[in-house]
């Protein structure tokens, strides 16, 4: 009778152990889908973030030089029409994240900044120069430099930026929606996101 009991609780404890082990290698063989599951889906969504829009510019040029002092004087003129088409975009292939598996968590440490380009297309009216002050390279290059310098203040200025991080996080909505799904945490620089409209706290700088 002893040995049959012995028998029983050998094998019930055999039967435990394997059970275990089986239970032990489902859940990280299940962890282990999700991981990548999820690192396969951020990879998914990271696409480019874009937000356009077109700018004009109508900037007039001068410059004059004095010769033989002050009471002569050559100049040059033009008139300078700009139109350009500006993109706002994040390169969302380089966001900075990390998957815990031990913790369920994935941690976004960094999200790329954004990135302005401008395609700016210059036309010149009204270009007249005296013989002495001709247009070179170097009145072209200040020109498009002040041109683009004025255009990116209006862009800073415009709905663009906004425009853009509402579509950053549009996209990174997907990333919450995901993780909490399944059962895991978001978070963005240590701080758990909570909730759809916690992702507004991500607000990265556009570059001037």
């Amino acid at each position: 009778m002893k040995k049959f009991i012995a028998g029983v609780l050998i094998t019930l404890a055999i039967v435990f152990i394997v059970r275990s082990c089986n239970e032990g290698k489902e859940d990280k063989s299940i962890l282990e889908e999700n991981s990548m599951l999820i690192q396969q889906e951020i990879t998914n969504v990271s696409k480019l973030v874009v937000t356009e829009g077109h700018f004009s510019e109508v900037y007039n040029y001068k410059d004059s030089k004095e010769l033989f002092g002050p009471l002569l004087r050559a100049e040059k003129k033009a008139l300078v029409v700009v139109n350009a088409d500006v993109t706002v975009a994040y390169d969302l292939s380089k966001i900075d994240f990390e998957v815990d598996e031990a913790a369920k968590t994935v941690k976004i440490n960094s999200i790329p900044e954004a990135e302005i380009n401008l395609n700016p297309d210059f036309e010149y009216y009204d270009v007249t120069a005296d013989y002495l002050n001709q247009f070179d390279a170097a009145d072209y290059n200040k020109i498009k430099k002040t041109v683009k310098a004025s255009l990116m203040k209006k862009v800073e200025a415009s709905a663009l930026r906004t425009n853009s991080e509402n579509r950053l996080i549009s996209e990174l909505q997907k990333f919450y929606i995901l993780t909490n799904s399944m059962g895991w945490r978001l978070t963005y620089k240590e701080q758990t996101i909570e909730s759809l409209e916690g992702l507004q706290a991500i607000k990265p700088e556009i570059l001037p």
